[in-house]
């Protein structure tokens, strides 16, 4: 496919929808292109004292006071935040319009590289077995069940397609079923500002029972007696704060836990053997389990270990004892040990699985006979399998870079567990393995209708070498035939926050690239869990600069490896990876011919600083506290994008974000890409789009959703292209 494609006809811009911005027009009297005039944002200066230092924030005025309402409901956004980013959005479109022809193409690729009639493994449970299905056409998914001995009809519980009927955004992120197959409940968002009201369906009947739960998360259970509908309430902030009960049919709301601590998060949940209710606390560095019995489940919540400063746990049971999974006692990369079901807490821990440095235990899953555990090492995954009796034995995989993951078992009493296998060139594969056989079995092997053959990839595995002698993992995705000799373009992905991993996955999406001669990376930088917890350790706080400077290695890599050129890489990161992109974009422009900064948290010292945002205090584990520690705020400073744009020779940049995100709010994006245009000295676009309709995660439809990626993808081409040139 010609990346050349891009280059569209006049007619193209005519196919724009809404409102177009200003041009300007050329005077010399030849019938030259009309060029699309930039919006200049107004500046309100606002001095921001703060621990002795003072900064000047030009765009504060970005920020709706009244943010927590405009979540809810999105047309409460004030009347000039709403002009400009109308204005914005218009000048992307017009800026962008000889790529239209690009993102449809490669929308349509996407789209034909799904199957649109598909449905997941059918999971057994009791009577049932209950799975999600897609029918040709369908944006969101149906959820099912049918009887497990293949007599009777399939049936349907929930409909996300009729649900979704006449809404602009409908996500449906939570559903369970109560243990007796009775009850069905599910949190659906409708703004997307996570802000979700939960439901319960009886099943016999097919009507819901009860009142919506309003300001709910979505985290919520059933008792296991399926008496009680346990959730996890959302404060105006944003906060997940506390835990709530009532009768599964309704009736009187009852407070369970009350989280006074605004730094942590809550969630609720059961047992894998189904003996207890769980309650999890926490933030980025400390833990806590409560827990309430299932033959007491209006009982006071007992804590299973009190919280740490540094110590983080998670609990589970295992019929007729506790496992938990922890870093206590310096054990980094995370130790499993087992205590009594009657004394839980940390006095009675033993070791069952010890600590290995080196080897992160990511989680845990148990049946009555088993526990099987999921590990990280070398950017790489594997899942182990012990019995009760400790005998242990690995799933293993030969490949330079896969991703393993575990999915657990429906049912407590079974040696069943079932996984998934995927690498960057191969469709992920469901097996159901037998722990006590070993017997392997494919379920499902992911279909790609339009054709894909795997042999016609490359997966590479490089280790980039950072400034201080770490070993940074990049893998790499390549056509056959694609040149490695300096001339490919490449896109270089990065995150780098939280402990999270980027595995080495498969993504039918990013084949519009490789497939037009695109060269697709993945730096598996610190801040990650790629090489253990560890390597997330190294990269926070104090030492969150190596982040950055590991994403620039990773370039800098690939390109004395004669995979591309300087100037030639598009970088893409989002939220967290959000900030690597606008660190890398202030450290190092020359590298990039664009940037991709989806849904970026930006603008670093001000949203640490403002604590009525959801993600503040439970994020100064994270990026430290710069209210109250002068060198956390010197240190964030210094690399907060934001405040460090300035005259330079940016390249092409493109931001993106959702009227209704709770996690990086839509001013975000919206202040540097007004700080960072007048700054550019290159003459190349910066561009913003936000999606009015949406928050954090985007589109809720699946097409609706590949119509955003196309749409990332051609200004990667654009960038690469240097489309504006040539329009």
């Amino acid at each position: 496919m010609n990346r050349r494609e891009l280059i569209a006809s006049t007619a193209a811009a005519a196919a724009l929808a809404g409102a177009a911005p200003a041009l300007a027009r050329q005077t010399s009297g030849s019938r030259m292109p009309q060029t699309p005039v930039a919006p200049v944002a107004k500046k309100i200066p606002v001095r921001i004292e703060q621990l002795g230092r003072v900064r000047t924030d030009d765009y504060q005025w970005m920020k709706d006071d009244s943010w927590q309402a405009v979540l809810r409901d999105p047309t409460l956004i004030k009347a000039d935040v709403k002009a400009h980013l109308t204005e914005e959005n218009a000048y992307r479109e017009a800026m962008m319009a000889s790529t239209l022809p690009l993102q449809a193409t490669m929308f349509e690729e996407m789209k034909g590289r799904i199957k649109e009639d598909d449905s997941s493994v059918p999971s057994p449970d009791g009577p049932w077995e209950y799975y999600v299905e897609y029918r040709t056409g369908d944006q969101h998914p149906r959820y099912m069940r049918r009887p497990r001995n293949g007599s009777g009809a399939p049936q349907l519980l929930l409909d996300g397609n009729a649900l979704a009927e006449g809404k602009a955004y409908s996500r449906i992120s939570a559903t369970e079923y109560s243990p007796n197959h009775a009850l069905f409940a599910y949190a659906e968002d409708a703004q997307g500002s996570e802000v979700y009201r939960v439901f319960v369906k009886d099943l016999a009947t097919d009507q819901l029972v009860g009142e919506p739960i309003e300001s709910a998360s979505a985290s919520l259970t059933f008792s296991p007696d399926s008496q009680w509908l346990f959730w996890t309430n959302r404060d105006d902030n944003g906060r997940p704060d506390k835990i709530f009960r009532r009768p599964a049919h309704g009736g009187e709301t009852t407070l369970v836990y009350d989280e006074t601590d605004d730094g942590m998060f809550i969630g609720v949940g059961r047992t894998a053997d189904d003996a207890f209710v769980l309650i999890s606390i926490g933030n980025q560095e400390t833990s806590e389990v409560r827990y309430v019995a299932a033959a007491s489940p209006t009982a006071e919540p007992v804590v299973l270990e009190p919280r740490s400063v540094g110590v983080r746990y998670d609990a589970d049971h295992w019929g007729d004892r506790w496992l938990v999974r922890t870093n206590a006692d310096d054990a980094i990369d995370f130790r499993i040990v087992e205590a009594p079901t009657a004394t839980p807490g940390k006095a009675a821990w033993t070791d069952l699985v010890p600590h290995r440095p080196g080897r992160f235990i990511e989680e845990m899953s148990l049946t009555a006979g088993h526990l099987a555990r999921q590990e990280r090492a070398d950017a790489n995954t594997r899942i182990v399998i012990r019995d009760r009796a400790g005998a242990e034995h690995e799933i293993g995989v030969d490949e330079p870079a896969y991703a393993l993951s575990l999915m657990g078992s429906s049912e407590f009493n079974s040696t069943n567990l079932r996984y998934g296998y995927n690498s960057p060139s191969t469709p992920t594969s469901t097996y159901d393995y037998d722990m006590a056989t070993r017997e392997r079995v494919l379920k499902k092997v992911q279909e790609v209708p339009s054709g894909h053959d795997p042999a016609d990839y490359v997966v590479e595995r490089l280790n980039a070498p950072a400034a201080d002698g770490e070993l940074v993992p990049v893998t790499v995705l390549r056509r056959k035939s694609t040149p490695v000799d300096g001339s490919a373009p490449i896109l270089l992905y990065g995150y780098g926050s939280y402990g999270i991993p980027m595995p080495a996955s498969f993504s039918t999406s990013r084949l519009s690239l490789v497939d037009r001669g695109f060269i697709y990376a993945i730096a598996h930088i610190r801040g990650g869990s790629d090489k253990g917890w560890g390597w997330f350790l190294a990269a926070r706080r104090m030492t969150k600069k190596n982040t950055f400077t590991d994403f620039i290695a990773a370039a800098e890599h690939l390109i004395q490896r004669g995979y591309g050129r300087a100037g030639n890489i598009v970088a893409q990161g989002g939220s967290a990876g959000g900030l690597l992109m606008g660190a890398v974009n202030n450290m190092r422009p020359e590298l990039w011919a664009g940037v991709i900064g989806q849904v970026p948290f930006v603008d670093v010292i001000n949203t640490m600083s403002d604590t009525s945002l959801p993600l503040t205090p439970p994020e100064w584990p994270e990026w430290g506290n710069p209210i109250e520690d002068a060198e956390a705020y010197d240190y964030m400073m210094s690399y907060s994008p934001y405040d460090q744009v300035e005259a330079k020779a940016y390249p092409a940049v493109l931001a993106t974000g959702g009227l209704s995100d709770p996690r990086v709010t839509y001013w975000e994006p919206e202040k540097w890409v007004a700080k960072l245009r007048p700054a550019t000295t290159s003459g190349k676009p910066v561009l913003l789009k936000i999606n009015m309709e949406a928050g954090h995660g985007g589109a809720s439809g699946r097409f609706d959703y590949l119509k955003e990626v196309a749409h990332d993808y051609a200004f990667a081409v654009w960038a690469v292209e240097k489309g504006w040139e040539q329009a």
